[in-house]
């Protein structure tokens, strides 16, 4: 799928979703249209047991848009990439899930962010978990490295979403999966450009 952004232009939408996102990295509530925080995990249909110990504040700042753990089982030893890990609280479900002997890296380009999840981190005392500042090109020397990756409301804000896939695709082992949950447009776009939504669950296996 070939792009008709200029490079003003995708600086211009680059720059937005930083700032959006600086933002969000303090004060999770008002940004969204959909519930966000405890009350988000709650409706999304997040298992009682997985998210019953998460500390208050790590819990208030979810803001993802899917159950990623409703599209299949985390297996115990597995290694795990959340693509756009926010504040952070899918990858440390994710930790909790693959146990000691697995390991979760969390790559976002806000650094606000990667800053909160590593506080999220220090709150959880979770030691096989990973956070840096990084877009899913950046992982040069992960090729057939992850068993799953995970990615919640993330694609939607990536421009190169093919090249964005075929690296992620690059980075699975053979059989390896990927949850993602996101937001996608279903209806034609409006005269004033709002967008019209719904939340789109998928789980994929490679090969």
């Amino acid at each position: 799928m070939s792009s008709q952004l200029s490079d003003q232009d995708r600086e211009q939408i680059d720059k937005g979703i930083r700032e959006k996102y600086h933002k969000v990295a303090s004060t999770p509530e008002g940004h969204f249209k959909y519930s966000t925080g405890k009350d988000g995990l709650k409706g999304l249909g997040y298992d009682n047991r997985l998210i019953s110990d998460l500390p208050d504040t790590v819990s208030s700042s979810f803001c993802g848009v899917g159950n990623l753990f409703s599209l299949g089982k985390v297996r115990t030893g597995a290694y795990v990439l959340d693509i756009g890990c926010g504040s952070g609280v899918d990858g440390l479900l994710a930790a909790k899930l693959v146990g000691d002997s697995g390991k979760v890296l969390g790559i976002d380009m806000t650094p606000e962010m990667v800053q909160k999840a590593n506080t999220n981190k220090k709150l959880m005392a979770v030691d096989n978990i990973t956070f840096k500042v990084a877009k899913i090109q950046d992982l040069t020397d992960k090729d057939r490295y992850f068993d799953l990756i995970i990615s919640n409301g993330v694609f939607n804000l990536i421009l190169d979403k093919d090249e964005a896939l075929q690296t992620a695709y690059r980075l699975l082992k053979p059989g390896g999966k990927m949850f993602i949950a996101d937001q996608v447009l279903s209806g034609p776009m409006s005269k004033d450009l709002k967008p019209v939504s719904y939340t789109h669950l998928r789980a994929h296996e490679t090969t």
